[in-house]
C-alpha cells in the first residue's frame, strides 16, 4: 500500500533544504555582486559632496601639459613646485607620481633631491608587489597585515629625504571596483602606510583608532572600507601650471594638505563606487578626507548575517502560508523594501553597514519554494475535492466551486432549465426480500447507472431522494440543446434498465421499473439555504411540474411536457398520451411519451461556462 507523506513533513523538509541551500550560497559568496551593488548605492546616495577644507589637489591636467611641455616632465619642475608650496605654508605634500627610475637629466634629479632634503613633510609613493608569480591574486590572512613579496620605491637619492608610503589599490576581483584601502602593508623593507595615512600622520591627525581596529571579516588587518564622500569635481583642484606661474595665491595652500597627481583624461584612472573613471589622486583624497573626518564604516558581524538570513527565510515562509497570494506578494515586497531601507538609514547616519542582500535573497527563495509547495497542496486538495464531490454533484460544478476563491453566496438566478425526475417502481417489494446491505448495493448499482448517464449528457445531479432522483440540465453551466440531453439521458437509462430488470427478476422474482418525467421552463437556480448550509438546487413552478409529470408515469415510461416535446420532437419519436390535470394546476397539461430516438442535433455543442 502506498503511503503518502504528510503535509507538515513536506513543509518542514522543504524549509530545511531552503536553509541549507541559502547558507551554502552565503558561504560561496553567491550574493557578493549584489551586496557590492547595494554598498555602492549606499555610498553614492549618502555622499555629502563636501570634502574636508584642508585638502587641495594640484592636478597635472591638459592645460598644464600644454604649458609645461610633453609628459614626462623634467624633475626640476617638481623641485620648483615643492619650493612654491612650502613657501605658501603647505602642511603636507603628497605625490601620487612615481619616481622609481633615474631621469635622463642627472642635474634635474639632483635639484629635486635637494628640494626634498630641505623639508620633512613630503611623501613619495612606492608600490608593493602583493600578487603571486603566476596568479594576479593576493593571499591574505584575517587579523594580519597584508604581506608584499617586493617593494618598488623611489630611487635612493629621493627616498632618503622623503616619507614612505604605498599607493596600492585594493581592487575587488569580482567587478574591478575599488571599495577598500590597505592602510598598511608589510614589505621586505618594513611596514608601509598608504599615501593618505602617511599624509594624515604627518599632519598630526590621530589615526590610532584606524590601526587598532579589528580586521574586517575575512580581510587583513588595517584594511578599511573607503567612505567615498566626494567626486572629482567636489575637491578643490588647481592646475599644476598655475601653481608654477604664481597665478594661485599663497593662502590657497597655507596649513593645507596638498595631493599632486594626474588629472588629464585617460591617465591613472580607476573604477570607484561613485565614479566609473576617477583619477586615482582623488581616491587618495577621499581616503585622506575620511581620516580627517574620523569616519569608519563598520560592517555588521557574521552573526548578524546568519541571524538575518534565518529570520527572513522563516518570516517569508510564514507569510506565504498565512496570507493569500496577493497579500503575500505585497507583504514580501514590503518587508524586503523595509529591510533595504533600514540598511540605508543605518549606513547614512551611523556608518554601520548591514549587508541585507543575502537575507532578502534568501527570503525570496523561501517565498518561491513555499509558494510552490502551497500551490502543489492546494491543487492536490482541489483535485481531491473534485474527485470526491464529483460523485455527488456534477464535476463541472465542483470545478467551478474550486476555481472560485470567494465564499459561496446565497441566492439564485432565473434561467431556462430542463428538469428530470426519476423514481424506481417496485422497490418496496424488492427491499422486503433483501438484507439491508443488499438494499444499499442495489441502490448503488441503480444510481451508478443513473449517474453515469446523467453526467455523460452534461447533467447536474441535484439530489437522490430514497429511490428517486432529480437531475438539472443547463445549470450551473450553459448546455446548448439541454432539452435534447435531458431526454437522451432518460432514454439511455430506460435502455440500461432492461438488463437490470431481467437480473432482478431472475434473482428475486420481483419486477422493478423506472418512471421518468421531464419538463423545460424558467426556474430559479442557485445556492439556496442558510449561511450554515446551502444546497445548489432549482425551485419554481416548472420544477413542480416536472415532479408531477413523473408521478403520472407508468412502469418504464418517459413522459415529457409540451414545452420539452416542441424542443426535441426532431430528435425523438413521441406518442401523444393526452392531457392530465396536475395537482395545483387549473389547466390540464399535454403529455408525450418517448418511444424512440431519431437523430442528434445538427451541430452538437460542448457545454460552456455560464457568464
Amino acid at each position: 500500500m502506498k503511503k503518502s507523506v504528510s503535509k507538515p513533513a513536506v513543509i518542514a523538509t522543504g524549509n530545511a533544504i531552503i536553509v541549507l541551500v541559502c547558507f551554502v550560497f552565503l558561504l560561496i559568496g553567491l550574493w557578493k555582486v549584489l551586496s557590492n551593488q547595494a554598498l555602492d548605492f549606499n555610498l553614492k546616495q549618502s555622499m555629502t559632496g563636501q570634502p574636508h577644507e584642508d585638502i587641495v589637489v594640484v592636478g597635472i591636467d591638459t592645460e598644464s601639459i600644454k604649458s609645461v611641455g610633453p609628459y614626462p616632465w623634467d624633475r626640476k619642475v617638481y623641485a620648483e613646485l615643492i619650493q612654491k608650496l612650502e613657501k605658501a605654508g603647505a602642511k603636507v605634500i603628497g605625490f601620487d607620481i612615481e619616481f622609481y627610475t633615474e631621469s635622463g637629466n642627472p642635474e634635474s634629479d639632483k635639484q629635486f633631491s635637494e628640494a626634498l632634503s630641505h623639508y620633512n613633510n613630503i611623501v613619495l609613493p612606492s608600490h608593493a608587489g602583493v600578487e603571486g608569480d603566476f596568479e594576479r591574486k593576493t593571499k591574505v590572512k584575517e587579523g594580519e597585515l597584508i604581506s608584499a613579496r617586493t617593494i618598488e620605491q623611489p630611487i635612493p637619492m629621493f627616498r632618503q629625504y622623503a616619507n614612505k608610503a604605498h599607493i596600492n589599490a585594493a581592487i575587488d576581483s569580482s567587478d574591478g571596483v575599488i571599495r577598500t584601502n590597505w592602510l598598511q602593508i608589510e614589505t621586505p623593507e618594513g611596514v608601509f602606510p598608504s599615501l593618505a595615512l602617511a599624509m594624515a600622520q604627518l599632519g598630526g591627525v590621530d589615526v590610532g583608532k584606524y590601526l587598532d581596529k579589528p580586521a574586517l571579516q575575512n580581510r587583513p588587518k588595517s584594511e578599511m572600507y573607503i567612505k567615498w564622500d566626494a567626486t572629482e569635481k567636489d575637491f578643490e583642484t588647481v592646475p599644476f601650471a598655475k601653481v608654477l606661474s604664481g597665478a594661485i595665491p599663497d593662502d590657497a595652500f597655507k596649513d593645507r594638505m596638498v595631493l599632486v597627481g594626474y588629472t588629464a583624461p585617460g591617465s591613472d584612472e580607476g573604477i570607484t563606487p561613485v565614479e566609473q573613471h576617477m583619477h586615482l589622486v582623488y581616491a587618495h583624497a577621499n581616503i585622506l578626507n575620511q581620516l580627517l573626518k574620523q569616519q569608519w564604516i563598520q560592517p555588521a558581524g557574521g552573526a548578524w548575517t546568519v541571524a538575518s538570513v534565518l529570520f527572513m527565510i522563516l518570516l517569508f515562509g510564514l507569510l506565504t502560508w498565512k496570507l493569500k497570494p496577493i497579500l503575500g506578494v505585497i507583504a514580501v515586497f514590503g518587508c524586503s523594501v523595509l529591510l533595504l531601507a533600514v540598511q540605508y538609514v543605518s549606513f547614512a547616519y551611523t556608518d554601520l553597514y548591514i549587508d541585507t542582500i543575502g537575507a532578502v535573497a534568501s527570503g525570496l527563495i523561501s517565498y518561491l519554494v513555499n509558494i510552490s509547495m502551497k500551490t502543489y497542496f492546494e491543487t492536490k486538495q482541489k483535485n481531491y475535492i473534485t474527485k470526491q464531490f464529483g460523485r455527488y454533484i456534477s464535476p463541472d460544478l465542483v470545478k467551478e466551486i474550486a476555481r472560485n476563491d470567494s465564499d459561496i453566496r446565497l441566492g439564485g438566478i432565473s434561467k431556462e432549465l430542463s428538469i428530470l425526475f426519476l423514481d424506481v417502481r417496485g422497490f418496496t417489494p424488492l427491499s422486503e426480500k433483501l438484507k439491508p446491505e443488499e438494499v444499499v448495493d442495489f441502490l448503488n448499482m441503480m444510481f451508478n447507472l443513473i449517474t453515469e448517464r446523467a453526467l455523460e449528457n452534461h447533467g447536474t445531479i441535484d439530489k437522490f431522494i430514497g429511490d428517486a432522483a432529480m437531475i438539472l440540465y443547463n445549470a450551473p453551466l450553459d448546455v446548448p440543446e439541454h432539452p435534447y440531453y435531458a431526454v437522451k439521458t432518460a432514454y439511455e437509462i430506460q435502455k440500461g434498465m432492461e438488463q437490470v430488470r431481467a437480473d432482478v427478476w431472475d434473482k428475486y422474482g420481483v419486477t422493478i421499473s423506472v418512471g421518468i418525467g421531464i419538463n423545460t421552463g424558467d426556474v430559479v437556480v442557485g445556492n439556496i439555504g442558510s449561511y450554515l448550509r446551502v444546497d445548489y438546487t432549482a425551485i419554481g413552478d416548472n420544477v413542480n411540474t416536472a415532479a408531477r409529470i413523473e408521478s403520472n408515469t407508468g412502469p418504464n415510461q418517459i413522459l415529457v411536457s409540451e414545452a420539452t416535446y416542441e424542443l426535441t420532437k426532431l430528435y425523438f419519436e413521441y406518442q401523444y398520451v393526452g392531457e392530465k390535470l396536475m395537482k395545483g394546476k387549473s389547466k390540464p397539461l399535454k403529455l408525450y411519451e418517448v418511444t424512440g430516438w431519431k437523430a442528434a442535433p445538427a451541430v452538437p455543442k460542448k457545454p460552456e461556462a455560464a457568464s
